[in-house]
């Protein structure tokens, strides 16, 4: 199966690389985040994610498109619901795409591996883009191996964010850190 994966980070990739292999199955890695801010983070974790992908052997494609500015005209009004008005269908939309004019038999996103993103919304979304560009989406519930990822990817030393991506998580994080 020809593969195309999304990816947010190199830290979140490990346990999906990882179980993808165990099932003989080679992903392509796909960078296409236009939500992550600021330039340094976005520039942070897509060098970290290019130095992964030589250190484990799998082709990476780079799609740069900071896109700061179409990200805060398109969540501005409704911030609360950023991740699943937004951030979800535009990389995923951008990568199902991609996958099917490329000639890649599906495609996924290291998104599901997180406890903290809205799995069920992400599945949803995915299987919209999927029907739209005619492009198998291949499901994988990757939550069981997320501390394991995360573990590897520590002892691999690789960066490791401390928000989901958006100034708004990142603001999140702040506000629940203040109250403690």
């Amino acid at each position: 199966m020809k593969l195309l994966m999304h990816t947010c980070c190199a830290p979140c990739s490990v346990y999906c690389i990882d179980s993808l292999r165990a099932e003989k199955i080679e992903p392509t890695l796909y960078w296409f985040n236009p939500n992550i801010h600021p330039y340094i983070e976005y520039k942070t974790r897509r060098d970290t994610l290019m130095e992964y992908a030589k250190m484990v052997n799998l082709e990476l494609i780079v799609n740069e498109d900071y896109g700061l500015r179409n990200f805060c005209r398109e969540v501005i009004g409704d911030l609360e619901n950023r991740c699943v008005n937004y951030c979800y269908p535009v990389r995923l939309e951008e990568t199902a795409k991609y996958a099917k004019e490329n000639g890649y038999d599906a495609f996924t996103s290291t998104l599901f591996v997180s406890p903290y993103q809205k799995h069920e919304e992400l599945k949803k979304v995915c299987e919209q883009m999927a029907k739209k560009y005619g492009v198998e989406f291949l499901y994988r519930d990757f939550r069981v191996g997320f501390r394991e990822g995360q573990a590897k990817a520590r002892e691999l030393g690789l960066y490791m964010q401390k928000y989901c991506g958006c100034v708004f998580s990142e603001e999140e994080r702040y506000l629940r850190h203040k109250k403690k």
